[in-house]
């Protein structure tokens, strides 16, 4: 299986760059804020090194009062600017947030089908899911403490350096420890939390597999191999994620040395300096307080790593699913077209072709059937007509363009699988064509032949369906699906084998819908029932990716080649 790529440290903090720069104001307001965060939180332990001298130099206590004052002050803007910051930098944070999953789930669905095939619905779910959560959490929690700390932190120590610059440099004797402990953490959890995130990722394939294929896997009695597979890809992400704590803990213990270092330096230096007479006992306690205050910012900073490395490791995810090339969306538009397939030649596996040559034209307006047996490549055929897939030799095209060029709804294809969406009939219905006025929506129905059932439900075309709403048979669904087609109005209509899952009570009355959804219109159709192929305007019989013959279903019968025999089997079993 190929997994979707994960974007490089440079197309990341690129991605990053490109979104602050189209928030230049928005984020030069959140940086104000944080500032005059930041600076309100010094104020007042500056002040209390100048209370120190005050009262050791004996003065009048009328003298305390001004910075009383100017604590007092100083904690009111600073706790209105800090609850701003974090306001501020939340917002910014989803809304970039909310872009780059716009982004992520805007490529997926532009995506050709087989590249989600090879890289798995898993992954791409859990980078949406999990991915986009961890990066959520890290913008709305982690992000505004860790911006507000970095912001204190550097005011503190030019607050420092502002006391004494001999005060200051003591300060930094614990700076190489700092960054011998980020030194010797960054190089071994970065490679652990991409692991980590990917373990999440097969977790995630293997449990989406499993539900999807639950009668299947009842039907086999494959409960116990899918759990013995689910725990240990469960076990892997713990093992990963217990891996982590233990490299944070070993780094907990760096920093923690780091901090006894530095305060220790600055109050033997200190001693030093005030019995020289180069700094006052109050500098040297205001630096003494000001360092311990970096103790929470810095760990703030420090402890977060986790959060911030997994929310790294899922953004890069998150932007590498940007960086895989999607067509643009076309933008030619036709009433009338031909449908045309022009030496196309595909293969799903370079060592397995699976169309060789394929040449064929339906006229405007004529219905051509594909017949052949299981593995021809009937469906193949459908999907490049209507461009999911795309061929690796020849071309596709309506009207002379290609079908990738072509603007939304053009060409239309109905599989055997049709998805009901979870809410009203109606915007189910208007998914084809949003804002149809209710009377079209009837007539599309009634086209199909569903409006008498759709009518008789609860609550009319308002009854909620799909997940969670009034169930619906297979030909029910495949009628709602025929219905969007008449709303939608294309020119080529594809039908792969949409009339396979009615049954053989409902095939007919299935049949007699899909042939008025479809008339007038340029139709391929990927025929399960032979009846179908036999009221087509003209059949196209494909064995092993080949066209083997084509004609109408009386002069294929009259030639007793592949079709006459398929149509001799079916008979036998009608």
């Amino acid at each position: 299986m190929s997994a979707l790529p994960i974007a490089t440290p440079k197309q990341t903090s690129g991605w990053l760059l490109a979104e602050l720069r189209g928030r230049r104001l928005e984020l030069a307001v959140t940086g104000a804020a944080g500032l005059i965060a930041a600076a309100a939180s010094v104020v007042p332990v500056t002040a209390l090194g100048r209370l120190v001298d005050l009262v050791r130099d004996g003065a009048a206590p009328s003298a305390l009062l001004p910075i009383a004052l100017v604590v007092v002050v100083a904690a009111v803007i600073g706790g209105i600017a800090t609850g701003a910051t974090t306001t501020l930098v939340s917002r910014l944070g989803e809304r970039m947030l909310a872009a780059l999953r716009e982004q992520t789930v805007g490529v997926a669905l532009r995506l050709p089908a087989t590249v989600l095939d090879r890289a798995g619905r898993g992954d791409l779910l859990s980078r949406v899911g999990a991915d986009v959560a961890a990066i959520g959490t890290a913008a709305a929690e982690v992000l505004p403490t860790v911006i507000s700390a970095v912001l204190l932190a550097a005011l503190s120590v030019t607050a420092m350096f502002g006391l004494d610059w001999r005060l200051g440099l003591a300060g930094l004797a614990s700076l190489p420890l700092y960054l011998a402990a980020l030194r010797w953490y960054l190089p071994r959890s970065a490679p652990v939390y991409a692991r980590e995130r990917t373990a999440i990722a097969d977790r995630s394939q293997l449990l989406m597999e499993s539900l999807q294929g639950v009668r299947t896997v009842h039907a086999y009695r494959l409960e116990q191999r899918h759990l013995t597979g689910i725990d240990g890809a469960s076990a892997r992400a713990r093992d990963l994620s217990i891996g982590v704590f233990t490299l944070f803990t070993r780094f907990v213990g760096r920093i923690n040395r780091a901090e006894l270092v530095g305060l220790a330096t600055i109050l033997v230096a200190g001693f030093w300096f005030v019995r020289s007479g180069w700094v006052t006992v109050g500098e040297t306690a205001a630096t003494a307080v000001l360092f311990h205050r970096l103790f929470n910012p810095v760990g703030m900073i420090l402890f977060t790593f986790d959060e911030i490395q997994e929310a790294g490791a899922g953004l890069a995810r998150l932007v590498g699913v940007g960086t895989l090339p999607v067509a643009p969306a076309g933008t030619v538009r036709l009433d009338k077209a031909d449908l045309t397939l022009s030496n196309v030649r595909f293969a799903y596996d370079e060592r397995v072709p699976v169309l060789r040559d394929i040449n064929l034209r339906v006229a405007p307006g004529e219905r051509v059937a594909l017949v052949g047996s299981t593995g021809a490549g009937k469906t193949t055929v459908a999907s490049i007509a209507a461009g999911i897939l795309r061929p690796r030799c020849g071309t596709a095209s309506a009207g002379g363009t290609p079908v990738d060029e072509l603007a939304p709804g053009i060409v239309a294809i109905i599989s055997q699988e049709t998805h009901v969406f979870a809410g009203p009939l109606i915007e189910d219905l208007r998914l084809a064509r949003p804002h149809a006025p209710a009377e079209l929506v009837r007539s599309a129905l009634a086209t199909v032949g569903a409006l008498v059932w759709a009518s008789a439900l609860p609550d009319g075309l308002h009854t909620p369906v799909g997940e969670g709403g009034h169930p619906l048979t297979a030909a029910q669904c495949q009628q709602l699906a025929l219905a969007r087609l008449v709303l939608l109005d294309p020119a080529v209509a594809i039908l792969d084998e949409a009339t396979a899952e009615a049954g053989s009570a409902g095939a007919r009355a299935l049949e007699e819908s899909a042939l008025a959804a479809t008339r007038g219109r340029t139709t391929l159709l990927v025929a399960h029932r032979l009846t179908q192929a036999a009221s087509a305007d003209r059949i196209v019989v494909l064995e092993h990716g080949a066209v083997l013959e084509e004609g109408t279903h009386d002069e294929l019968v009259a030639a007793g080649g592949r079709y006459a025999e398929l149509w001799q089997a079916w008979q036998s079993r009608s």
